[in-house]
Parts: C-alpha cells; sequence; structure tokens
C-alpha cells in the first residue's frame, strides 16, 4: 500500500486539536478526537505527535499567534508619536471584541501550563516576543510589566464577563510607561 502524500496533515491535525480544545475543552482532547475532527486515521496523529503535550505544544504555538501578530504589526506602535498605552488599549478591546471562542481558547491553552510543564516554554515565549515587541517602545522591565497586565486585564474580562474598558486600561498602561 502507497502512502498518500498528504503535506497539510500535520496542520489540519493542529486545527483539529483548536477546535476540539475550543469545543469541549483541554480534558476533550485525545489522539482519537483529534483524529475524527482532522478526518485522518489515528496513525497519523500518533505519527505526527507522539504525545498530546507536542500536540498542546504545536496548538499553543498557533494559537498565541493573535494578540501578538496584532501587537507586532501595528503600524501606530511603530510611530514614535504613538500613545503605546491608547494604542495597546485599543488592539486589546479589538482582540477581546473578536472572536471570544479563540481568544478563551488562546488563554486556555496559555493557562494549561500550569498543570503541563511542557507547556510552558511555549507561554514563556509568548511572554517574552511580546516584551521584546513593546521593548521597541520602553525599556525592558516596562514592557515586561505591560505585558502581566495586559494579561491580567485580559484573564479579568474573561473570567468575570465584565466589560472592557479601553479608557481604564490605557489608564493604567500609561501609569507604568515612563
Amino acid at each position: 500500500m502507497t502512502r498518500r502524500y498528504d503535506p497539510e496533515r500535520r496542520q489540519r491535525i493542529i486545527d483539529a486539536a483548536l477546535r476540539v480544545v475550543g469545543r469541549g475543552g483541554i480534558a476533550g482532547l485525545s489522539h482519537r478526537t483529534v483524529a475524527a475532527e482532522a478526518d485522518v486515521p489515528l496513525g497519523s496523529t500518533t505519527y505526527h505527535f507522539a504525545s498530546l503535550d507536542e500536540l498542546l505544544v504545536a496548538a499553543l504555538r498557533q494559537a498565541n499567534e493573535g494578540f501578538a501578530t496584532a501587537v507586532r504589526e501595528s503600524g501606530a506602535l511603530a510611530d514614535p508619536r504613538c500613545d503605546v498605552a491608547g494604542e495597546l488599549a485599543r488592539l486589546t478591546g479589538e482582540w477581546l471584541a473578536g472572536d471570544r471562542v479563540g481568544v478563551e481558547l488562546e488563554y486556555e491553552l496559555y493557562l494549561a501550563a500550569l498543570r503541563r510543564p511542557a507547556l510552558r516554554p511555549v507561554a514563556a515565549e509568548w511572554c517574552a516576543a511580546m516584551a521584546e515587541t513593546l521593548s521597541r517602545r520602553t525599556d525592558p522591565d516596562t514592557a515586561r510589566a505591560l505585558v502581566a497586565l495586559l494579561d491580567g486585564i485580559c484573564l479579568r474580562v474573561l473570567l468575570t464577563d465584565a466589560a472592557y474598558d479601553p479608557g481604564h486600561t490605557r489608564e493604567m498602561l500609561a501609569r507604568l510607561i515612563p
């Protein structure tokens, strides 16, 4: 029997894992549920990802690109006259107002690192990349503090169903920026 050439299979498996976790949380993730969702043989999931942690690492890397990409690609942040606090507050509001399932999924995978040490380096990479992007506009310590504050604000909104307040976010961010 010849193998079917399927260069997109690994990506389809990652996408399927994200959909499975988005629907039912990490507890619903298994090689079997992902294989069914991706419409691939079970062996394909274990071929590309020997463990669920490997699959979760790939899923977290992909999920983390949402907000990080918006910040990295913000043309306004590249402008030295930009109100950094205002722009970050605006970007955060847009992200939180977007695909709620995607935002929750990103944080669920991010927080899964508490119990799954294999995910910790990916979570740390995300924090470091965000801080590096923000370090172009402020010092590294302030950049890390901004990332921590944004994380806290986003978690509060997600966990309490509180309305996002861009004015308050801008004010809190501005307090950190020298």
